[in-house]
């Protein structure tokens, strides 16, 4: 569990990992489907977010849902994730 940790011009691995007031600073963060990460009280500056294995197989289903016409459920799933929905 990495914890006020200064992480720049790295690449790391988010799977599985639970942040606490870290910093990222022109990282590349990865994701493979695993295990959710969690960030507490951390700040995340120019960084690319790279999706692999599982994480970029769903993204690349909600892109084909999405051009198949289905844009309402992929609508409806980024207002989830956004918070759009609640009052």
């Amino acid at each position: 569990m990495p914890s006020s940790t200064n992480f720049n011009h790295e690449t790391v691995s988010l799977d599985g990992e639970h942040f606490s007031d870290c910093e990222f600073r022109d990282c590349r963060l990865t994701f493979a489907g695993g295990k959710a990460p969690t960030f507490d009280n951390c700040k995340v500056v120019d960084c690319e977010w790279k999706f692999e294995g599982p994480a970029e197989q769903t993204l690349a289903h909600l892109k084909a849902v999405w051009n198949a016409g289905g844009k309402g459920p992929v609508q409806a799933l980024i207002k989830e994730i956004t918070g759009g929905g609640a009052r």
